[in-house]
């Protein structure tokens, strides 16, 4: 191994007066979320920049033990290194640090006192204009016996802010909440998410299901849900009817699925003849919420539509495009997704990308942008389909993503979600009203983002057609 790649202390013997050791670290946004993660130090002049302006530097600044820190640094690496143990030091903090400030951290040797093996440091810390940000003294113990290591590799921290869910949950702020029929919610978890999601204003539910079942669910979640109307149902199917039925009938302008099983409800939701179908296909869609990845993602679709059709998967793209306008994105760029990015006359996913172009470019789906066939990795990474030399105004930056089949895009949501962090808020689009579809195993920060959208839906519907919500494909 190369010096650089161990660590090597200086003992007591070996140290020397006046002896000095470095340390250069710029600092960085992430630099302060991390500390204040490790720390627990929220306080805003740290994380609010907005807070920040009006303190008295007037700018976001590291937490002063964060320059401490780099003091302990070169001590425990430098000077004295491995073994040393630290005993006191004092600090003055002179100057604040910025976002952007390199600091280098100097320690220097003052005293040695060989009763104890005790040296006295003078430590300092000076930004890029040699202002002293920090000053004071340390003691430490110095090592007796000779210490040469391999320097331990850190581990890759990524960090995921998700603001997709926070900016959801403010476009609902303020808002009166949706009435939503919520079909069957006799699990613990259902009934937290419709209780969390009333509290937030999101929805005003009606619970319908067997009473008794209801309220045992209530009391094992210990939420208090006597502000609710209930409306008795047998079981699982005849709730999903009666919820139906309050759509129907305008009582809810939402439709929500509780504990039972998705097919229960989408049985009651395509009937011929009871059902909320419009003109157009009903399909699903997830807003994925993915760390560092700069827009929301719409898959779609991963639990409705198993093979679509051309024609289904046109359908498909026009309620993904609608949602898109929902949630703040005027002219959404779609990718049709395949395993390739150009046409195979092997592989129908890329003959119907063809076709689905042709039909944007024809007029037949308005509203946004459309191309492919394109890989995933093409369609969301503008370095990716650089190397491939795709010029497209969708490739590396597309916000929709038309899956080929449902077990493909089923699979995609689901990686995103469990290996990449990501949220995710899922809907059913193309029915009378929204419905919000949710999985027993998602998350309480997923139920509330699939309200959150559902609730958005309902009342961009309400105001395109008022009295008539239900006509709008959603």
């Amino acid at each position: 191994m190369t010096s650089a790649e161990m660590i090597e202390n200086r003992t007591f013997d070996e140290i020397t007066l006046g002896e000095t050791a470095s340390v250069i670290r710029t600092l960085t946004q992430e630099d302060i979320q991390l500390f204040a993660l490790v720390s627990g130090d929220v306080n805003p002049a740290h994380l609010d920049a907005d807070y920040a302006a009006t303190d008295m530097f007037r700018r976001v600044i590291a937490h002063g033990m964060w320059g401490g820190g780099l003091i302990s640094a070169v001590l425990g690496t430098e000077l004295p290194g491995p073994g040393a143990i630290y005993l006191s030091q004092s600090l003055r903090f002179v100057c604040p640090v910025g976002l952007g400030d390199t600091i280098t951290t100097t320690v220097t040797v003052l005293e040695k006192r060989p009763e104890h093996q005790v040296v006295v440091l003078d430590c300092r810390c000076v930004n890029q204009d040699g202002k002293d940000v920090i000053t004071g003294q340390a003691e430490v113990k110095a090592p007796s016996e000779k210490i040469c290591r391999p320097r331990i590799a850190l581990p890759e921290v990524r960090l995921s802010t998700h603001d997709g869910y926070r900016t959801l949950m403010e476009k609902t702020a303020a808002t009166e909440p949706v009435t939503t029929a919520v079909a069957h919610p006799c699990s613990a978890a259902a009934i937290l998410a419709v209780a969390e999601a009333a509290e937030a204003s999101l929805i005003a539910p009606i619970l319908i299901g067997p009473e008794a079942r209801i309220r045992a669910a209530a009391v094992e979640a210990g939420k208090d849900i006597s502000a609710f109307r209930i409306v008795p149902a047998d079981h699982s199917h005849d709730a999903a009817a009666k919820a139906v039925g309050l759509v129907r009938s305008g009582e809810a302008r939402l439709l929500m699925k509780g504990s039972l099983h998705t097919d229960e409800l989408m049985g009651a939701v395509v009937s011929a003849t009871t059902g909320l179908r419009t003109e157009r296909r009903i399909s699903h869609a997830y807003v994925m919420d993915v760390p560092d990845h700069p827009t929301p993602l719409i898959i779609t679709d991963a639990a409705i539509n198993i093979a679509p059709t051309l024609a289904e998967k046109a359908d498909i793209i026009r309620n993904a495009i609608d949602l898109a306008h929902v949630i703040g994105i005027e002219v959404p760029k779609v990718a049709i997704l395949a395993a390739v990015e150009t046409v195979n006359p092997a592989m129908q996913s890329t003959l119907d990308a063809a076709a689905l172009c042709k039909m944007a470019d024809r007029g037949q789906i308005t509203g946004g942008i459309v191309d492919g066939p394109l890989a995933f990795d093409n369609a969301i990474s503008p370095a990716a389909a650089k190397e491939k030399g795709i010029v497209s105004p969708v490739a590396g930056v597309a916000e929709i993503l038309v899956v080929p089949n449902l077990e493909a895009g089923n699979m995609l949501a689901k990686q995103l979600s469990f290996l990449g962090g990501a949220d995710a808020a899922g809907v059913v689009l193309g029915a009378r009203v929204p419905i919000i579809l949710t999985s027993r195993a998602d998350s309480l920060r997923t139920r509330l983002a699939s309200c959150a959208v559902g609730a958005l839906l309902a009342r961009a519907a309400t105001k395109a057609a008022p009295g008539l919500a239900g006509t709008v494909a959603a």
